[in-house]
């Protein structure tokens, strides 16, 4: 045995998060439950209810070691192999962006607008998480999936399987393998991040598929291509929605408008931030 107890040994953890991370006291705390939590394989209840036991050595050589990489940076995502979204867990690897909250946002637009029985495309869809999503909700949607990477694909096809959503997919360059297709509903969280934006050296984005963030020196490149490719794969009246920054939404009306989209909206989350557009065809 160590002569470390559990409360010590997270205690001292959440000192060195905050510290090293930047993190609130809050923060700090929770993020060394949920290393702890997943180093030992118990819950949280677990760990309180045992905070004055004496670890095992190796039970704090396997929570030193993840710690070790959180302390370096690495996302809580990554070292757990898994985030949730949509309150279903979804795994990731550095090959997928981590869901965020603020995707949900598209997944709520969508489910709004879509059709009884639509055909629906989610383009870059990295870890799945947005088509497998909307294929669970609404089982009676056909709905394809494509991303350009080869490992997300993997990755994605892992959650579909696991979370037993029955979604198609390609590999396909936005809508480079989708010649004649078309969609009733066509979603994306696109890459929009400016490519000299100083928050990519900053946070969890570090580690991160930079293709899957960046998009050209305002961010936009990959949602113009979206828009002006987007209403040859559309069906009539069909619905186009994407993801973007809190500060791109001016700039997304305006292209949705000049590539002839009506009935525009801006979805904003609960700060008021801008974070999704689209409109129909």
């Amino acid at each position: 045995m160590s002569n470390r107890t559990v409360a010590e040994t997270l205690a001292q953890a959440g000192r060195q998060l905050a510290e090293r991370l930047g993190l609130t006291v809050r923060e700090a705390r929770l993020e060394a439950r949920t290393l702890a939590s997943h180093a030992w394989g118990v819950d949280t209840v677990w760990l309180l209810a045992h905070d004055t036991d004496a670890l095992a050595e190796s039970q704090l050589e396997a929570f030193l070691a993840l710690l070790k990489r959180r302390l370096g940076g690495e996302p809580v995502a990554y070292i757990l192999g898994q985030r949730e979204f949509y309150g279903r867990p979804f795994r990731v690897t550095p090959a997928t962006l981590i869901p965020r909250p603020e995707t949900e946002h598209l997944v709520e637009a969508a489910l709004t607008r879509g059709p009884a029985g639509a055909r629906v495309l989610d383009i870059g869809t990295g870890s799945g998480c947005i088509a497998v999503t909307l294929k669970l909700e609404r089982p009676d949607w056909q709905v394809t999936a494509v991303d350009l990477s080869p490992d997300a694909l993997a990755v994605a096809r892992g959650n579909a399987a696991r979370l037993g959503a029955d979604v198609e997919f390609r590999q396909s360059d936005l809508f480079s393998a989708l010649a004649g297709q078309t969609y009733d509903l066509i979603v994306s969280n696109p890459p929009y991040v400016a490519e000299a934006d100083p928050h990519m050296d900053r946070g969890d984005v570090r580690f991160e598929p930079r293709t899957a963030l960046t998009s050209g020196r305002d961010g936009l490149d990959a949602i113009r291509e979206i828009v002006s490719q987007a209403s040859s794969h559309l069906s009539e009246g069909g619905w186009l929605l994407f993801e973007h920054g809190w500060e791109q939404g001016e700039a997304a009306s305006q292209l949705l408008a000049e590539s002839g989209f009506v009935e525009l909206f801006l979805e904003r989350d609960l700060a008021g931030l801008a974070r999704v557009s689209g409109g129909w065809i």
